[in-house]
């Protein structure tokens, strides 16, 4: 008996119809140009054979495991497009999760992992013997970091971990381990952050944002209203050298891509130099975004610490990491590491990757400007619905004036065939974001705001729908 690894046996009863609707999926999008793909958005494509997903009930109901009716997920990719279970053509405005920096399956990326592969690259080994790519990747991000004759370089890369949140935890770990060296009070330490932070999914990281309040906390947690910069002062002075941290996102994706500017970064800058603190910035969502690579490049602000995660590999397999200085290397081995941390194919796709933000410059600057500038421009044109466009680059977000407004803008965007996200599950949040992969172009952003601009002038008049069709794209 022969081992039947094929994808239609993996995929279980269902495979065969499902592997083949991949198939032609693939194919369908492979053999496109992105003008004839934008024409087709939102629309069934009859190329595609239908047949019957897999059902999902195995998941939780908070992943969409209790859903009701057939699903309609997502089937198969390629670049800024892709297709879902029910042959319908999204344009991907979020790069998947955040994470997919050049969209999927990008061809010289796969090459470059196919060469890597050929070559004895692996997948992942051990962090005690990094790969050669580890390693490199390790070297460049620091050369990314720092001018050259950066007297107080951020010198040292934790490389070991997978996921943003253990990179994370890694960074609070550190604050907290300095902060123990160095202070003579018995007091816990205190670690003050931006209300509506993020920074992972642990205890630790959750505590920071306010869950879990029956559970003890080993640090004094003190949230602080983004860019109020009088709270951020009082903080300072109220609780001193007990601060042993201060984390900021440049751009907070999950707060409604609030800007945190370069004014509000300075003045935790003079105020972490004061008293001894950490001053954390977490990139996982806005580096690699940019031809800089970080934004505290750009910005012009010097982190003690830079987490990095998300784009990094650019969507093709967890890797995550944090950049700080020597004086601040205090973890043990085991104290900040993921089993498979040590990826040393996704690190050659990362390396890979800067290349290409390299090579793309002025396309990445150029796109990042026009999303920017046209978020702006709706929030002017629509001002009975649109308070205002929020964020940065391609990591952009409209606020609607009312929660209704954001949801119904959400819900006619999907309907059209535009993939965005929607920030209305907590009170007060009302804003649809977007940030597109780093293929995208003048035409993909004129297209991407022309669809938005069609939605919100819907929005404006009473009863109007759109409707699904199905169409043949040559």
């Amino acid at each position: 008996m022969t081992n039947d690894l094929s994808l239609a046996r993996l995929l279980g009863p269902e495979g065969t119809a499902c592997a083949a609707a991949m198939e032609a999926g693939r194919r369908w999008l492979a053999g496109r140009d992105p003008a004839v793909l934008m024409a087709g958005v939102g629309r069934e494509i009859a190329e595609v054979p239908a047949f019957a997903p897999i059902d999902k009930r195995a998941l939780p109901a908070s992943y969409g495991g209790d859903q009701p009716g057939p699903s309609d997920d997502f089937l198969v990719g390629q670049g800024l497009f892709y297709l879902s279970e029910q042959r319908r053509l999204f344009l991907d405005c979020t790069s998947g999760h955040y994470q997919m920096l050049w969209g999927y399956n990008h061809p010289e990326l796969e090459a470059a992992a196919f060469e890597a592969v050929r070559a004895g690259i692996v997948w992942d080994n051990h962090s005690n013997i990094p790969q050669a790519p580890l390693k490199q990747l390790g070297r460049r991000l620091i050369q990314a970091a720092n001018d050259p004759d950066e007297p107080d370089p951020l010198d040292k890369v934790l490389l070991g971990v997978c996921t943003g949140t253990v990179a994370c935890a890694a960074a609070l770990k550190t604050q907290i381990k300095v902060f123990e060296r160095k202070t003579r009070t018995r007091a816990a330490p205190v670690i003050l952050s931006l209300e509506g932070n993020y920074h992972g999914s642990d205890f630790m990281l959750q505590f920071m944002r306010g869950l879990w309040p029956l559970l003890p906390r080993p640090c004094e947690f003190v949230n602080l209203e983004p860019n109020a910069l009088d709270a951020i002062e009082a903080a300072f002075t109220r609780y001193g050298e007990r601060i042993a941290g201060f984390w900021a996102e440049p751009v907070m994706m999950n707060r409604e891509a609030i800007l945190v500017p370069r004014a509000t970064l300075e003045l935790a800058r003079r105020w972490c130099d004061r008293v001894g603190a950490l001053l954390c910035l977490d990139e996982i969502q806005t580096g690699f975004w940019r031809p800089e690579i970080f934004d505290f490049r750009a910005l012009g602000v010097r982190p003690d610490l830079v987490v990095l995660g998300k784009g990094m590999a650019a969507g093709f397999h967890p890797l995550s990491g944090v950049l700080f200085r020597s004086r601040h290397d205090v973890l043990e081995q085991y104290d900040a590491i993921s089993t498979n941390g040590s990826a040393a194919l996704p690190a050659l796709v990362a390396l890979a990757s800067m290349q290409l933000i390299h090579a793309r410059a002025g396309q990445v600057e150029a796109a990042a400007a026009g999303v920017q500038s046209g978020f702006h421009a709706l929030a002017n044109e629509f001002p009975e619905l649109v308070e205002r466009a929020q964020g940065r680059g391609h990591l952009m977000g409209l606020r609607l004036k009312s929660v209704e407004h954001a949801k119904a803008l959400h819900r006619r965007l999907l309907a059209d065939g535009i993939w965005t996200r929607v920030h209305a599950y907590h009170e007060g949040h009302r804003t649809v974001l977007t940030k597109l992969g780093l293929l995208a172009d003048a035409q993909i952003v004129d297209f991407l705001l022309d669809r938005i601009r069609q939605a919100l002038r819907a929005l404006s008049i009473p009863n109007s729908s759109t409707s699904r069709q199905t169409t043949n794209v040559p």
